[in-house]
């Protein structure tokens, strides 16, 4: 049995991941600001997931999380992939507002690094693995994209930093690309996203990775399916 910590667990591409590794036999710690919605996530993963609700950006709710993973056992796997897009519809540069700005770095870059600065002893001691959810608009521009983007692209950078830094631990920046998510909806208020892939059709990938372990880099999740 192993244990991982996946931020932003209760919806979307995080419920999809740890719903991937519960069958695969992973006991899994889920977050989300929304208690209730956690909550009805958790009873839909079963008795191997446990739902600690609360605020990334909070160090007290970090080190609930942790503490979590401590009582089972110990933490072999932290997925950073909590976030927010910001505001919908997306501005351009040009007219993004400056406090949504900051609270884009805060939430996407400053809380997971936070995170992740806390959880490093104990992946050190598990030789275990480091997941940051990238996007496609941290490497390409898209207009309207530039304040998520550039959040995604500065977090990009740390874990390229931190696999230098960290041989101990494996760091992957994961690509999900564009899924059917309540997010990616938020970035096209009105539009049909039907067109896009459900988070489930995805999510094996990392258990594929897992279970076969590549080297520390950017991967796209819909690389490693399992065949």
């Amino acid at each position: 049995m192993t244990n991982a910590i996946i931020t932003g667990g209760s919806r979307g591409l995080g419920l999809a991941l740890a719903g991937a590794l519960v069958a695969d036999g992973w006991r899994v710690v889920i977050d989300a600001r929304t208690a209730a919605e956690l909550a009805e996530a958790a009873d839909r993963l079963g008795p191997a997931a446990v739902a600690v609700p609360g605020d990334l950006t909070d160090p007290a709710h970090r080190a609930e999380l942790l503490a979590a993973a401590a009582e089972l056992g110990g933490l072999d796997l932290l997925v950073n992939n909590g976030g927010t897009l910001g505001p919908s519809p997306l501005p351009p540069v040009a007219a993004l507002p400056l406090p949504e700005l900051r609270e884009l770095y805060e939430v996407n870059v400053v809380a997971p690094v936070a995170l992740t600065q806390a959880a490093l002893p104990a992946l050190r001691t598990a030789g275990g693995v480091l997941v940051f959810i990238t996007s496609d608009a941290a490497v390409e521009p898209y207009q309207g994209w530039g304040g998520y983007g550039s959040a995604k692209a500065a977090l990009e950078r740390l874990a390229a930093g931190l696999a230098a830094e960290e041989p101990a631990v494996t760091v992957w920046t994961l690509d999900p690309g564009d899924l059917r998510t309540r997010m990616h909806q938020q970035a096209f208020p009105g539009e049909d996203i039907s067109d896009r892939p459900l988070p489930a059709t995805v999510a094996p990938g990392l258990a594929a990775m897992l279970a076969k372990r590549p080297a520390s880099g950017r991967y796209r999740l819909a690389d490693w399916q399992p065949s």
